[in-house]
């Protein structure tokens, strides 16, 4: 017997040879590398965050802008509310006042002046709560905080300086002077009769702020 013909032990299960020159299925190429996938994953995150940054300072430059208008609008709001208001009033003040003055004079005005003394009472509770306020001058020293001089006359029974006469009211609002009163003050004898004459309103505001 040939021994050619008889099979080697374990050949039936010995796999099949390859067949070269045939293509493999791209289904079983190799992944992308890792490292690839990490920095493109890195670059994309990166985008977004810049996009998020430019995007987040767009809204602080909004917000600080609308911040900045919306106070402005308030303290217009504000000033022309308080201060416009009540320095317009103020005129309509002074002529009930006026009224007053001239119905207290006359006997058979009795009606018309309690009628009258109630309108500028109740005006006056009015401008009050929104912080008006009068202030005293006459006898008081003179100060251009509070007063405006619109003459000097001779006084020889109070100090220089002293308000005589209040001409007009001066006004507060919420402590601070919205209007200065209009006075005469005294002056010694001997600085109305010197040369150059009485102090004047003007003269004597510009030399205290100098």
């Amino acid at each position: 017997m040939n021994d050619d013909n008889i099979p080697y032990e374990g050949a039936e299960d010995a796999p099949p040879p390859e067949k070269t020159g045939e293509k493999a299925d791209p289904s079983e190429e190799s992944p992308a590398s890792p490292l690839a996938q990490i920095q493109h994953e890195l670059e994309e995150a990166l985008k977004s965050a810049q996009a998020f940054k430019d995007q987040l300072l767009r809204k602080a430059a909004e917000f600080e802008n609308y911040k900045r208008r919306s106070e402005a609008e308030y303290l217009s709001l504000v000033r022309n509310a308080n201060e416009g208001l009540i320095g317009a009033l103020l005129p309509i003040v002074e002529d009930l006042t006026r009224s007053l003055k001239a119905g207290s004079s006359q006997p058979d005005g009795e009606a018309f002046y309690r009628g009258v003394e109630l309108i500028y009472q109740k005006l006056m509770k009015i401008l009050e709560a929104q912080g008006l306020a009068p202030f005293d001058s006459s006898g008081a020293p003179f100060d251009v905080n509070y007063h405006d001089a619109l003459l000097q006359v001779a006084r020889d029974d109070v100090s220089p300086g002293t308000v005589v006469e209040e001409i007009a009211r001066g006004y507060k609002l919420n402590d601070r002077v919205l209007r200065h009163a209009k006075v005469i003050v005294s002056a010694a004898v001997e600085a109305v009769s010197a040369p150059g004459g009485p102090m004047t309103s003007g003269e004597s505001k510009e030399s205290t702020q100098h």
